[in-house]
């Protein structure tokens, strides 16, 4: 497809037009047993979506009897749900690693092999630094937890990204990318979660992994940018995935078409969220806990927030109980300024609020600043490095929201990703 591009273009939008074509009428290999508002069902689910895989969605309450002719064909009952069945073969509430594995999505890593750069993370920096390296002739290989991605692909629309006036999801953007770089030859090698570092005076690194594996390389741009924060509220993990989200796709967006539910935060992927769930839910209330949006906030996404009547906009509010047996039922607002509390039957809260650096895997590795995001472009004593994203590391390197000073934004961390590849060709020739 290099050698021959424009062979190479027809094949590339033919096998991207199938693709669609499988996961728009939700045909494929794969089926996926559960119920849709099941924790593990919501996981595996999103697992496939967003790494772009067709499959079928059995709900065993709205569809009992197409449930029942697969579990009694493996032998299977309610016990085992979720269940994923591919290639004639049933997996019962398998890991994510489990169902990359028997989708044959899961790269065979050679632990011998010493490649130029591993990128650790697939967002927008990630993907970008890989596309660049490898169109650069650098052997490349992508580490990534989840998905491409990274939270940029749980974006329903990013309308201010260069060159689509129109908006493009997170995960187009992201399977756009993820293709462009494997055409150029990177290998992206999902649910594989760094897990530490060796950074000894080896020239080598070695980064382990959550399957047991070590990847070697001779350069690392770290990716793995940030999540977000967690509610400060009592019994928070008896509701994450079955009520708490931290996306908002369409896939969230079907369980609670016409509900009312809660978005918490204030920043640009909270907006967003916000006007995708209002074309799906009956109401949405988005609970901001300062005063104003004006400083944290595009404003055309404010102006588009204040117009629609779908939208509530609460501030000084933030979430002060959950309430709900199995799953959440109803929510409990309270205002910050004089502590009232009124109870609401939200059953879907989207958790947009801060960020925290995926930086446990560094170990001390490289130099962090006060917040755990990783020091670039200058040593500890004041003393400039080579490249603005350079870490106090030699050969190591942090692109987009994980480096401390960033720019949250889509495009500045392509930017950034495509910027640093030219630092690791210094690095790699020295």
């Amino acid at each position: 497809m290099v050698g021959e591009p424009d062979i190479g273009e027809i094949i590339m939008r033919a096998f991207i037009l199938r693709r669609v074509g499988l996961i728009g009428h939700g045909q494929g290999a794969a089926v996926l047993i559960g119920r849709a508002n099941g924790a593990d069902t919501l996981r595996l689910q999103r697992f496939l979506t967003r790494n772009g895989y067709p499959h079928r969605l059995i709900d065993v309450d709205k569809q009992p009897d197409d449930a029942e002719d697969f579990l009694s064909g493996f032998e299977l009952d309610d016990g085992d749900l979720p269940v994923l069945v591919s290639d004639a073969e049933a997996h019962s509430a398998p890991s994510n690693a489990e169902a990359a594995r028997a989708l044959g999505l899961l790269e065979t890593l050679d632990s011998e092999r010493v490649w130029d750069v591993a990128v650790v993370g697939a967002g927008p920096s990630g993907l970008a630094t890989a596309v660049y390296a490898a169109s650069e002739g650098l052997n490349t290989i992508v580490l990534e937890a989840m998905a491409p991605g990274g939270q940029a692909g749980t974006s329903s629309k990013i309308e201010n990204y260069l060159g689509f006036p129109t908006g493009i999801s997170g995960q187009a953007l992201a399977g756009r990318a993820q293709v462009q770089a494997q055409k150029f030859g990177a290998r992206l090698a999902i649910a594989r979660q760094a897990t530490a570092i060796k950074c000894n005076d080896d020239p080598v690194f070695g980064i382990s992994t959550d399957a047991e594996e070590c990847v070697h390389a001779r350069a690392v741009v770290i990716a793995t940018g940030a999540r977000y924060r967690k509610l400060d509220v009592e019994n928070l993990e008896t509701y994450e995935g079955q009520g708490i989200h931290y996306a908002a796709t369409a896939m969230e967006a079907d369980l609670c078409s016409g509900e009312e539910v809660a978005v918490v935060g204030g920043g640009n992927s909270a907006g967003q969220a916000a006007v995708f769930l209002s074309r799906h839910a009956r109401h949405v209330h988005m609970l901001i806990r300062s005063g104003s949006l004006a400083s944290s906030m595009s404003s055309y996404l404010i102006d588009r927030l204040e117009a629609s009547p779908k939208i509530t906009l609460h501030y000084h509010t933030e979430v002060a109980e959950l309430r709900g047996e199995r799953m959440l039922e109803t929510t409990v607002f309270a205002d910050r300024r004089d502590g009232s509390r009124r109870e609401m039957p939200v059953r879907n809260i989207f958790v947009m609020i801060g960020a925290v650096p995926n930086t446990d895997w560094l170990d001390g590795c490289v130099s962090l600043d006060e917040r755990g995001f990783v020091a670039t472009g200058t040593c500890p004593d004041g003393h400039p490095l080579a490249s603005p994203y350079a870490t106090t590391r030699a050969g190591l390197f942090a692109v987009g929201d994980v480096r401390s000073g960033s720019v949250k934004r889509v495009a500045s961390g392509v930017g950034e990703g495509s910027v640093v590849v030219q630092a690791v060709h210094s690095y790699l020739a020295a």
